[in-house]
C-alpha cells in the first residue's frame, strides 16, 4: 500500500518537471546530474512524507489505545451499576417476601382469632342452652298451674272489685 502511495506522490511531483519542458519555447539544457539531484531531492521528500505517516499512524494508535482505556473504564463502571441493581432488585426480592410473610402472619391471626371466637361462643352458649331448655320444661310443667290460677283469680274478681280493677290494669281478664 505505501509503495502505491509513493509511485503517487512521485507522478505527482514529476508531472510539473515534464510540463516545463513541454512549456518551455527554448529548449531546456538538463543533465542526468540534475535529474538524479531532483530525483533525489524527491526521494528524500517522499522519505520524509512516509516518516510523517508514521508518526501520524503511531499517534493515531495511541489515541485509539486511550480510547480502549475509556471504554475498558466505562466497562468496568457499567458492571458497578449492574452490581448495584442485582443488589437492589435481591433487596427488593427480600422485602416481598417479608410482606408476604406478615401478610401470612395477620392472616392466621385472624383466622385462629375467629375459630377461637366461635368456639368460646359456641362453649359458652351449650350452659345457657341447656338452662333455657330446663327453664322451659318447667314453664310447660307450671303452665297448667298458672292457667289454673289465672282462672281462680278472674273467678275471685267477680266477688272483689279492687282484683278486678288490678286483672283490667294488667290486662288478664
Amino acid at each position: 500500500m505505501e509503495k502505491g502511495y509513493k509511485e503517487l506522490i512521485l507522478f505527482f511531483l514529476l508531472i510539473p518537471i515534464f510540463s516545463l519542458f513541454l512549456c518551455s519555447a527554448e529548449p531546456l539544457k538538463i543533465n542526468e546530474a540534475d535529474i538524479i539531484e531532483r530525483l533525489t531531492r524527491v526521494e528524500e521528500g517522499l522519505k520524509r512524507v512516509e516518516e510523517g505517516q508514521r508518526a501520524i499512524i503511531r499517534e493515531m494508535d495511541k489515541r485509539f489505545e486511550a480510547i480502549d482505556k475509556r471504554f475498558e473504564a466505562i466497562d468496568k463502571r457499567f458492571e458497578a451499576i449492574d452490581k448495584r441493581f442485582e443488589s437492589i432488585e435481591k433487596r427488593f426480592d427480600q422485602m416481598i417476601n417479608l410482606f408476604i410473610a406478615i401478610v401470612g402472619a395477620f392472616t392466621a391471626i385472624v383466622a385462629v382469632s375467629i375459630g377461637f371466637a366461635i368456639w368460646d361462643r359456641r362453649s359458652m352458649i351449650r350452659p345457657f342452652e341447656t338452662k333455657v331448655k330446663s327453664i322451659e320444661e318447667e314453664l310447660a310443667g307450671n303452665k297448667k298451674t298458672l292457667h289454673s290460677l289465672l282462672e281462680a283469680l278472674r273467678e275471685l274478681s267477680k266477688k272483689d272489685e279492687k282484683l278486678l280493677e288490678i286483672l283490667k290494669k294488667f290486662s288478664l281478664l
